[in-house]
């Protein structure tokens, strides 16, 4: 007899040579899946893990960076005299941003920070929960809405003094612009009594845009057609810390953070003293204009303007200041930073 047929002889024999049958009057469990909500995290929190992934972020990420995207970092200051906990609250348009933002990161935030996701992306299989709890320290988040047993974890990691990376749009940017911040970011500071940073990324979209599921560029349909992944400059802009009022709830602390990144992307657009000599600016910075998707596309610049002409929003927050940019892209190289 061959060996296969052996092994299927010996397949067919009952308990204790086989498998044992199931009862046919009970309902058979469903299987566990530690992954999810579900998927046990903390030993990313331990110290080997913790030595390995300050190795690679310092060592890997960071150097990688530096060439794939050089960053520009803004707002270090706010960060001088801040102490842990604290809550990132970040607009996201690519999956670069978290391994960059985690690079502008001072070493001190940066070795004891942990990141939110999506539950149902990054812990949906077990090697890529055990990967992104590794690389990134990250921990399951229900983005759909707020989960008491997230809630409770990240509540619990921030008062053991661990920071917290969370993008409050639930997901990456569907066509560039920010989405409307949620309330996960302001409910866990407010319960947890930690400050919020605000931070504006730009340019990682440029760098690798979201991609639909046949493999298109999201959005527009015009972001870097021919590959996925191009080198292109990244600013980091850090605000100024936010606490939450005596009086003041989650939903409103969401809107105040929201308002905070917006400056700062109305900053980035224009310059420092614009952006907060025009506060209202900063939602058309951040959000876009409430047009057709097409017009939506061309003010981003994702269709990409012509050489001869300035790239918008940055032509018209510069005229609703009353001051004149460059007009070709060669000559905005070549002038001098206002900052």
């Amino acid at each position: 007899m061959k060996l296969p047929d052996t092994l299927a002889a010996l397949g067919r024999l009952r308990f204790p040579l086989g498998a044992p049958d199931w009862p046919a009057g009970v309902d058979r469990p469903a299987p566990e899946r530690h992954v999810g909500l579900d998927y046990d995290h903390e030993w990313s929190r331990r110290y080997p893990a913790r030595l390995v992934r300050a190795m690679v972020l310092d060592n890997v990420t960071r150097p990688l960076a530096r060439v794939l995207a050089p960053t520009t970092v803004r707002g270090e200051e706010y960060l001088a005299h801040l102490e842990a906990p604290v809550v990132f609250a970040a607009n996201h348009a690519s999956h670069l941003d978290t391994p960059l933002l985690l690079t502008a990161l001072p070493a001190r935030f940066r070795h004891r920070a942990v990141v939110g996701a999506a539950a149902d992306y990054f812990f949906d299989r077990p090697w890529k929960s055990a990967l992104w709890s590794l690389t990134l320290a990250a921990i399951p988040i229900e983005r759909s809405r707020v989960n008491r047993r997230s809630a409770e974890v990240a509540t619990e990691l921030l008062g053991e003094g661990w920071n917290l990376v969370l993008f409050p749009e639930g997901g990456r940017s569907p066509d560039g612009w920010a989405q409307e911040f949620r309330g996960g970011a302001a409910y866990l500071a407010v319960r947890a009594g930690a400050p919020v940073v605000p931070v504006y990324l730009h340019g990682t979209r440029h760098v690798l845009p979201k991609r639909d599921d046949a493999g298109r560029p999201g959005g527009s349909g015009t972001e870097n057609r021919a590959r996925q992944l191009r080198r292109g400059e990244v600013t980091v802009v850090f605000g100024p810390p936010l606490r939450a009022e005596p009086d003041e709830d989650a939903r409103r602390f969401a809107v105040r953070i929201e308002r905070a990144v917006a400056l700062l992307a109305a900053e980035i657009a224009s310059d420092w003293w614009t952006a907060r000599r025009r506060p209202d600016d900063g939602a058309l910075a951040l959000r876009g204009p409430e047009v057709a998707p097409w017009r939506r596309a061309w003010a981003l610049g994702a269709a990409g303007p012509r050489r001869d002409e300035p790239a918008w929003p940055d032509v018209k927050l510069a005229k609703l200041a009353g001051r004149r940019r460059p007009r070709t892209r060669r000559a905005r190289r070549r002038a001098p930073s206002r900052i």
